[in-house]
């Protein structure tokens, strides 16, 4: 949790950064592109205990990713239509916009899915991992370094640095094991709809309603 030299509450503006899968959406990606590859529950179990922090992120990752080799790129779009925004999302980031507060998305899922999410809620400061696709199919493998718990703090500690907002008026929220390091890091970290080291870990814990942050003391400030 952030100790008290840690987090500035006076008035002003902050940089909110969050996780997306099962965040600022309610589902997994990952899990959505299995069903259509038929790996649906090897995927779904190694999910669960990756967000629980039993097994390493990025190996984890790459043994989902592995099972959806073959699909062709349309998926993005397909998996695209059903994604549903997490209850609360679009009032919170309609509130940050309101305050002129910069808002950032940092995910161990895919670019394919949260560049154009994104663009739609108009977020520009975005991470993610990218699939790689060979003749207009993904050959089952990340392109480059794959975005785990580490990568996810230093991208908290970049759009910081890039909007100007020191890491003591940062916000994180995400929900499992993974974004540990982004949380802590945070000048104010939350946990939402949480596992529960990440609940451990958190200043805050909310459940239900993504904007129900906005009652939390570091935006009421």
């Amino acid at each position: 949790m952030t100790s008290p030299d840690h987090l500035d509450l006076s008035p002003g503006r902050r940089l909110l950064v969050m996780d997306v899968d099962s965040t600022l959406i309610t589902g997994e990606v990952i899990e959505m592109l299995a069903a259509r590859a038929g790996s649906e529950a090897l995927v779904t179990e190694i999910t669960e205990r990756a967000m629980r922090g039993e097994l390493d992120f990025a190996s984890s990752l790459h043994e989902r990713v592995a099972t959806l080799a073959g699909l062709p790129v349309s998926v993005f779009d397909d998996v695209l239509a059903e994604v549903v925004l997490s209850p609360g999302a679009v009032e919170l980031i309609a509130e940050m916009a309101d305050r002129g507060w910069p808002v950032g998305l940092v995910s161990g899922g895919f670019v394919e899915i949260v560049g154009p999410l994104a663009a739609r809620l108009g977020i520009t400061l975005t991470h993610a991992n990218q699939l790689e696709v060979l003749d207009g199919r993904l050959t089952g493998r990340v392109s480059g370094d794959v975005v785990d718990r580490a990568a996810k703090a230093v991208t908290l500690r970049d759009y910081a640095s890039r909007v100007d907002v020191p890491i003591a008026r940062t916000i994180a929220i995400g929900d499992g094991a993974n974004d540990i390091d982004m949380v802590t890091t945070a000048g104010f970290g939350i946990a939402y709809n949480a596992k529960p080291l990440l609940c451990a870990a958190a200043d805050a814990v909310i459940r239900d309603r993504l904007d129900a942050v906005l009652a939390l003391p570091v935006f009421t400030a």
